[in-house]
């Protein structure tokens, strides 16, 4: 079905194509779906209570209309007492496929930006003991702030470089892009295996060690050298 020319074959108005800005540009990405990389940083996977060894990687989802841009404000959400940060760097894809080889996996990246994968942890650790899946401590509403997107053109694939989280002022994350146990090409690869990548999908990486709690009136600010930073204020 062509839905392009007109909203009158729909029962009601269709909701509006997620996007995020770009840096430099004043056209917008459209975002496809949301993937992230749980327990990708070693010392995370322990404060979590895992074996940081390299254990295959693996993902969840997001909803694409759970951004939140930069500067934009987090609602402190409905149903949870816990609720916690976890910055990570984004990879935004331009291209996609299945099965795509890891030399090959760079080339389907459009830029990067900077994430925080906010979480209902009270609600993620009930799921987990019942063995259900996550998304009720995930994929809520606002649960995905971004930054706009740094295009790899202009500042090449990050390998390297600061990643940190300040609360308030105060540090409260802080690694690095060398201490990802899954890298880029590695994560891209590997999902390209699970799941057909399309162009506009976002990636979240992974977080450092350092995740806590956020209260309504906290900021935060966090950021990836070399890509970029965001600021989040809690509401």
């Amino acid at each position: 079905m062509n839905v392009q020319d007109t909203h009158a074959r729909f029962a009601f108005a269709p909701a509006p194509v997620p996007a995020v800005p770009i840096k430099g540009s004043d056209k917008l990405f459209p975002v496809h779906r949301i993937y992230c990389v749980g327990r990708n940083y070693a010392e995370h996977a322990i404060e979590m209570g895992h074996d940081p060894n390299r254990e295959a990687p693996f993902f969840f989802q997001k909803n694409p209309d759970t951004l939140v841009p930069n500067g934009g404000v987090f609602p402190y959400p409905d149903a949870s007492k816990d609720v916690h940060h976890e910055l990570e760097m984004v990879v935004a894809l331009q291209s996609g496929g299945k099965n795509i080889p890891v030399e090959k996996a760079l080339d389907c990246v459009f830029g990067y930006a900077v994430g925080l994968d906010m979480t209902r942890r009270d609600l993620q650790g009930e799921a987990k003991k019942a063995g259900r899946p996550w998304e009720v401590g995930k994929a809520f509403e606002a649960a995905a702030p971004c930054s706009e997107i740094v295009p790899a053109s202009a500042i090449g694939h990050p390998s390297k470089g600061g990643v940190w989280l300040k609360v308030n002022g105060a540090v409260k994350q802080k690694g690095d892009l060398d201490q990802l146990i899954w890298k880029v090409p590695e994560m891209i690869a590997y999902l390209s295996g699970l799941f057909e990548l399309k162009a506009g999908d976002l990636i979240y990486s992974g977080t450092p060690a350092g995740v806590g709690p956020v209260q309504r009136g906290d900021v935060l600010e966090g950021g990836v050298d070399g890509v970029g930073e965001l600021k989040i204020t809690v509401g």
